[in-house]
């Protein structure tokens, strides 16, 4: 990721819950950010085949109440930080043998977002008094999320 990116996803982390995040966090949060859209889109294969479809629409994808406003409280922050083109790449769609709609395609960056703020409010849930999470902090957060998503 460049420096710019970087730049902006620590002021990112900053505005969401109040974190201090390094280049090592965010590796570990690409790879997250990775991993659960792909999750979200595998579900929303099987959602669409069983409904006899072979384009993902957004309905099919699994969001959540709790994920949506996120999204909505990563509509808000981006505003101020401008993190959309990044998130542009970050949800690149992963290969599967199907396709997505375009209007789901374009909700992606949004899901990644969604996806973003909840990751930072986390840590300050499993941990208030911690602003710069270390490893053990990023393992319980993402345990918890690769449990419920």
């Amino acid at each position: 990721m460049p420096v710019m990116g970087t730049v902006k996803f620590q002021r990112f982390f900053r505005a969401a819950a109040g974190l201090q995040v390094d280049r090592n966090d965010l590796k570990r949060y690409t790879d997250f950010i990775d991993d659960k859209i792909y999750d979200l889109i595998l579900i929303g294969k099987a959602s669409a085949k069983a409904n006899l479809r072979d384009v993902i629409e957004p309905w099919d994808l699994p969001i959540t109440k709790g994920l949506q406003e996120s999204i909505h409280r990563f509509e808000k922050l981006d505003e101020e930080i401008e993190l959309q083109p990044l998130l542009d790449q970050l949800a690149a769609r992963p290969s599967l043998d199907v396709a997505l709609s375009e209007r789901t395609e374009q909700r992606l960056p949004l899901i990644a977002g969604g996806l973003s703020v909840a990751l930072a409010r986390t840590f300050v849930t499993v941990q208030p008094d911690r602003k710069n999470p270390g490893s053990a902090e990023w393992n319980v957060t993402l345990d918890i999320f690769h449990q419920l998503l």
